[in-house]
C-alpha cells in the first residue's frame, strides 16, 4: 500500500493519522505540490483532478482523504477499530454530516486564506476570510457542546480529519471564553498515539502562513 501525498497538506495528514491509528503497514511517496509534481503526467493517471492524498491499494487509486479514511475502517480495521467509522446508520450518518462539515467548511474556509498567500501571491487578506475560521469554530463549540468529541461520545475518523484542518488553522487561534469544548477537544487530541504524525506538517505550515498575515 501506498500514500502519496505532502505532510503539510490537511488532508494528507488525515489519512497519516488513520493509518497510524489502524497501525498498517504502508509506503509514504511524498510529491511537492509547491513543485508541481501532482502535475506530472504519472501522478496525473492515478488521479486526474491532480490532488493529493491519493492511496493505492493494489490496482486500485483511491482519492479524497475522508473517502480513504473510511475505506481504510472498512478493509483493514479490527473489530475494535471499526468504532472509527461506525456500522450503526444512524451513527455512521452523524460522522458523514462531520466529514462534509470538514470538506465543505473547515477545509474551504482555510483554503480561502492560504489561495491569497499560494495562488495570488497576495499579503493582505480580507478580514471576512478570518472571520469565517472563527465562525466555523463556533460551529465545532456547538458539535461538542454535548459530546466529548464532534460525531458523538467516541473518536471516528471525523475527528481526525477535522483535527487535520483544525491544527492547520491555528493562526487564527482559538478563544478560550468562546471555544473552550473546542479547545478541551484539541488538546485531548494532541495526547492519542496516532496525533504524532501530525505534528510536524501542521506546525510547518502555520508558521509559514504566519510570515504573510
Amino acid at each position: 500500500m501506498i500514500l502519496y501525498g505532502f505532510d503539510r497538506s490537511p488532508p494528507v495528514r488525515a489519512c497519516l493519522m488513520t493509518l497510524k491509528a489502524l497501525d498498517i503497514s504502508f509506503e509514504f511517496k511524498n510529491v511537492h505540490v509547491m513543485n508541481r509534481e501532482h502535475l506530472t503526467p504519472e501522478f496525473l493517471k492515478m488521479n486526474p483532478i491532480h490532488t493529493v492524498p491519493v492511496l493505492e491499494d493494489g490496482e486500485h487509486f483511491i482519492t479524497d482523504s475522508h473517502v480513504i479514511c473510511t475505506y481504510l475502517v472498512q478493509k483493514y480495521g479490527s473489530e475494535k477499530d471499526q468504532s472509527l467509522y461506525p456500522k450503526d446508520l444512524i451513527e455512521r450518518t452523524v460522522v458523514d454530516q462531520r466529514l462534509f462539515f470538514d470538506l465543505g467548511v473547515l477545509f474551504v474556509r482555510f483554503k480561502a486564506v492560504t489561495a491569497h498567500i499560494f495562488t495570488s501571491n497576495k499579503t493582505e487578506i480580507p478580514k471576512e476570510k478570518f472571520d469565517a475560521i472563527i465562525e466555523s469554530y463556533d460551529f465545532l463549540e456547538t458539535f461538542l457542546d454535548v459530546n466529548k468529541f464532534v460525531a458523538g461520545k467516541i473518536l471516528t475518523v471525523a475527528d481526525i480529519c477535522c483535527m487535520a484542518s483544525v491544527t492547520s488553522m491555528t493562526f487564527v487561534p482559538l478563544d478560550p471564553c468562546r471555544h473552550p469544548k473546542t479547545i478541551s477537544w484539541f488538546e485531548r487530541m494532541q495526547y492519542l498515539p496516532f496525533y504524532s504524525v501530525n505534528r510536524t506538517g501542521s506546525k510547518v505550515l502555520v508558521d509559514f502562513i504566519k510570515q504573510f498575515i
